[in-house]
């Protein structure tokens, strides 16, 4: 059987295809050629053989280990990850790209379910890591200058400590994670993925209905909201039924590890301390008054609207051009952004373009959204966009290709250590954005022009800040409430409402249907609690562009060691080159004051 997914080609299917150009597709031959290629029967294979041999030489063992034998166990254990990653990720890719398509489900499913099965005996590591005591695996670091780089991975397990279940437990919960939050989240995508949206006599998907939110026929904007309000309340017994098995379980599960909070698992995986969150969530929110509620008025004006409906939060602005940017600008636009940085980040980002890395056009069954996909180290990142030719897909490719920058310069850590944290992993994806609003910024050919650009970048920080941390406060109602017993689609409903008009501010109004669009946000099922990492990554590049900006000779350099480092180091140590911490609350009002400083030169436009 070939590869199913060709070269970049033409995609003529996507809206408006004809003139947005080459639109590139993925190859994911460098994962693997096809589903029942051989390379793929020989990793499955091997992974089985692997974790079998693994166990067997190493559990109720880890105490008896020198330096040197642990680290050939955690070699050992690290390879097993490559292998079983680069299955998942080939799995995973695949059905992305026609989450509709069975036969890529059932394929995505069985990788699952046998990587699952095989990887089970691993369990007992971290279990068993975690009953040597501190002084003990101490001394082997201190033994071994090699095992003491993996030092930061054994640090996160022994900050879970408290919190680990009976061994028994463990791989019980392992077991059963392919038909509990898996197979709820599968069932979430495919619905999302399988709606249809009737907008003015045409059907469309998720995606593209959402993108006429942003189209310059109010009319049209209007009715597709209305459409996907009424498509959602006809689901929403369904997404209801998702979010409160999710919430239940999560807080069952919590319960038996102890864990003081729903955001508690969130906040370790980040690799952050809770207060750290609080002093983020409470400065934005007492910044709503100067952020969001002061912008949402001066773009009331400018549509010379009473009030604002949901349908104008992202309108274009009654100046802006009509116009579609295609493919080969955009990637110009952006390439040349990261040029004028670094000539270094243009050679990094090239390679998505030319080489089949970047899955760009708009198609049935296509997730919607946009991600960046690391895979696994001795691979390369993917990147998915569902890409139309709007300026702000512009901002989202630079958006994408900056997650593809940080994970491609983070792979030299190995794959234990690439990975970011959540709070982290938004870094070079927020400053790609910046260079290229401030590269388009300066090219501005009129002051309508730079109007435009400003309120765009202004929108998109609000997208980023404002909105994220009302969806972070949305989560933390729900599952607060969520322990009271089950929810109904009107409590849900509520929910979401006591956190909209808080947010967006007074400028707004709120149609009869809107309490429903809590149900196609993607992280409330996926990863609870992942949104505040947006607005900590947003302000966290505040900060940095600030410093950028101050002029630091040796900012790139030091940049690029930041993003090479991965997630081998926390965030005080990765700041701290450039002067910065985030656990000081003044930290986050530096980053809302740019926010706020660019609604200040839009008001300075209105004299």
């Amino acid at each position: 059987m070939t590869l199913d997914l060709p070269r970049p080609v033409f995609d003529a299917s996507a809206p408006g295809g004809k003139d947005l150009g080459q639109l590139p597709e993925w190859d994911l031959t460098d994962l693997y050629a096809a589903p029942d290629a051989p390379e793929l029967k020989r990793d499955m294979d091997w992974l089985e053989s692997a974790c079998a041999d693994f166990a067997a030489d190493y559990e109720g063992k880890l105490d008896t280990l020198d330096a040197a034998d642990f680290l050939d166990c955690v070699k050992r254990y690290e390879r097993i990850d490559v292998i079983a990653g680069r299955i998942m990720s080939f799995a995973g890719l695949r059905y992305y790209q026609q989450t509709t398509d069975p036969q890529r489900a059932k394929f995505l499913s069985d990788c699952q379910d046998r990587i699952t099965t095989y990887t089970t005996p691993l369990v007992f590591f971290t279990l068993e890591v975690n009953r040597l005591p501190d002084d003990h695996l101490d001394a082997l670091f201190a033994a071994n200058d090699e095992l003491a780089r993996y030092q930061p991975i054994f640090d996160r397990m022994r900050a879970m400590r408290p919190y680990q279940l009976s061994d028994e437990l463990e791989k019980f919960l392992h077991d059963q994670s392919v038909v509990g939050a898996t197979a709820w989240n599968k069932l979430f995508d495919e619905t999302m993925a399988g709606l249809e949206f009737r907008v003015q006599d045409e059907t469309l998907g998720l995606e593209a209905t959402l993108n006429l939110l942003t189209d310059h026929d109010r009319d049209k904007r209007e009715a597709a909201a209305r459409e996907l309000a009424a498509t959602f309340q006809n689901r929403i017994g369904l997404f209801s039924r998702v979010h409160n098995t999710l919430t239940k379980e999560k807080a069952v599960e919590d319960r038996w590890r102890g864990m003081p909070t729903p955001q508690t698992g969130r906040h370790l995986a980040n690799h952050v301390e809770p207060e750290v969150v609080e002093a983020l969530r409470n400065a934005v929110v007492d910044a709503y008054p100067k952020l969001s509620h002061r912008y949402y008025e001066l773009k009331r004006k400018w549509l010379g609207l009473d009030k604002l409906q949901v349908w104008d939060r992202n309108a274009p602005l009654p100046m802006e051009d009509h116009k579609t940017v295609d493919w080969d600008t955009a990637r110009s636009m952006v390439l040349d952004a990261y040029s004028d940085f670094s000539p270094h980040m243009a050679e990094l980002a090239d390679p998505f373009f030319t080489k089949g890395w970047i899955d760009a056009g708009v198609k049935p069954g296509k997730a919607p959204g946009a991600f960046a996909h690391p895979t696994v180290v001795d691979v390369h990142p993917y990147v998915m966009l569902n890409y139309q030719g709007k300026p702000r897909d512009v901002m989202t490719l630079a958006h994408e290709l900056g997650h593809g920058v940080h994970q491609t310069l983070a792979a030299g850590q190995g794959e234990l250590l690439a990975a970011t944290p959540l709070t982290l992993a938004e870094t070079a994806s927020v400053f790609g954005e910046m260079l290229t609003f401030r590269k388009m910024l300066a090219n501005a050919k009129d002051d309508a022009e730079k109007k435009v650009l400003l309120a765009g970048k202004v929108e998109d920080m609000i997208n980023t800040v404002v909105r994220q941390i009302a969806f972070y406060d949305f989560e933390c109602k729900l599952h607060e409430a969520r322990q009271g017993g089950e929810l109904t689609p009107e409590d849900i409903n509520k929910l979401w409402m006591s956190v909209q008009g808080e947010s967006l501010g007074p400028a707004f109004e709120f149609m009869e249907g809107y309490e429903t669009f809590w149900a196609y946000i993607p992280h409330f099922v996926h990863s609870p609690f992942y949104v505040y990492a947006y607005a900590f990554g947003d302000g966290l590049v505040n900060a940095l562009y600030a410093a950028y900006e101050e002029g630091d000779p040796d900012f790139q350099e030091k940049y690029f060691e930041m993003l090479k480092a991965g997630g081998s180091k926390h965030h005080k140590e990765l700041l701290a080159p450039f002067g910065l911490d985030a656990s000081d609350p003044a930290f986050w009002d530096k980053g809302l004051s740019m926010i706020s400083g660019l609604i200040d030169e839009l008001e300075a436009m209105e004299d």
